[in-house]
């Protein structure tokens, strides 16, 4: 089960995701956060990943995938800033070739 709530700040615009970021619910994230990244006046737009239990191969593409679209992250807890960094890590070198 996955969920998706979002929070709106004065600088920024939080999607809180909660749960198994698998299949069939990785699209949800997606197309949240390009809802999300409409009319932001300003504000950041951070997906904040600390309430994360699981993280599938196809979410971890899929996290790649909006980051490479210049998504940002927020995370807590070992696994999930391990994750995060090696795809930081893809990201950068794809970029670099």
């Amino acid at each position: 089960m996955l969920k998706i709530s979002t929070i709106n700040r004065r600088s920024e615009r939080r999607l809180v995701v909660e749960g198994k970021l698998v299949q069939p619910w990785i699209g949800e994230l997606r197309s949240t956060w390009r809802s999300a990244g409409e009319d932001l006046q300003g504000r950041k737009l951070v997906i904040d990943l600390s309430n994360a239990t699981v993280i599938s191969q196809e979410g971890k593409d899929e996290l790649l995938e909006l980051m490479k679209e210049g998504a940002k992250f927020s995370c807590c807890g070992v696994l999930t800033k391990y994750v995060i960094k090696q795809l930081a890590h893809r990201c950068h070198a794809r970029c670099r070739e």
